[in-house]
C-alpha cells in the first residue's frame, strides 16, 4: 500500500468509528500493511490491529510493542498458540480443539454457517458443546459467503446474532470491508477492515 497517508486513514477511521459506534471496536486487518506502513497506522490513531499470520504477528509486535492492541484473526494453528499467547488479547478465529486447549487468552468461536468445506470454524449445533469445554470463549465469529452485494451478508449476520443470544454470549465478530455497515446493523461488536481503512 504505497503512499498510506496518516492523514486520510486517521480521517477514514475517525468517520468509521463514529458511525459504527462506541460499542464496536474497530479492528484494523494488516495482512497486507508491511512493518514499515504500521508506523503510520499508529500516527493515524488506529487502536487495534488484526494479523492474521503469526510470523508477522511477532515480528509486528517486536517493531511495534504497546503502541497497539493486538487481536489475532487467521486460522491459528496449536504449534503457534505459544506466539500468540503472550502479545493477543482476543483471538477471532478459534476451531481447533488442540489450539483451544493451549490458548491463555479468551477467544471467539468460528462458526461454518454456510457449511461450505473451503470455510473454516465449526457447525452451529457444535457451539453447546465448545462452550462447555472451552469457558474462555467469550463471543463468535464468522464469514459469509463471498458476494458482491453487502446485503447478501445480512442473513448469515443474523443467524450469528440470534446464535450468540442463545448461548449468552456477548461479542460478535463480522463485517469486513465490504458489508461492516450491514454486520454493525445485525449486531456486531467487532468489525475487521482493512482496505477500506487504508484506501
Amino acid at each position: 500500500m504505497p503512499g498510506l497517508s496518516v492523514e486520510a486513514v486517521r480521517d477514514r477511521y475517525r468517520r468509521m468509528r463514529v458511525e459504527a459506534g462506541p460499542a464496536v471496536t474497530v479492528v484494523a486487518a494488516t495482512k497486507y500493511v508491511s512493518l514499515e506502513e504500521l508506523a503510520t497506522l499508529a500516527e493515524a490513531g488506529v487502536e487495534v490491529v488484526g494479523e492474521n499470520r503469526a510470523q508477522d504477528l511477532a515480528a509486528k509486535h517486536a517493531a511495534y510493542g504497546d503502541a497497539f492492541r493486538w487481536h489475532f484473526i487467521g486460522h491459528l494453528q496449536s504449534n503457534k498458540v505459544k506466539i500468540v499467547n503472550p502479545i493477543c488479547e482476543l483471538v477471532h478465529s478459534l476451531d481447533s480443539e488442540s489450539t483451544a486447549r493451549r490458548l491463555t487468552v479468551p477467544a471467539l468461536l468460528e462458526v461454518n454457517l454456510s457449511g461450505e468445506p473451503s470455510k473454516s470454524g465449526v457447525a452451529p449445533e457444535e457451539i453447546a458443546a465448545w462452550l462447555e469445554r472451552f469457558p474462555a470463549i467469550r463471543g463468535l465469529m464468522t464469514m459469509p459467503p463471498l458476494a458482491d452485494d453487502p446485503e447478501s451478508s445480512r442473513p448469515w449476520f443474523r443467524r450469528l446474532a440470534g446464535l450468540a443470544a442463545e448461548h449468552g454470549l456477548a461479542e460478535l465478530s463480522m463485517g469486513t470491508s465490504q458489508d461492516w455497515r450491514v454486520a454493525v446493523q445485525e449486531g456486531a461488536t467487532l468489525i475487521r477492515v482493512g482496505s477500506t481503512l487504508f484506501r
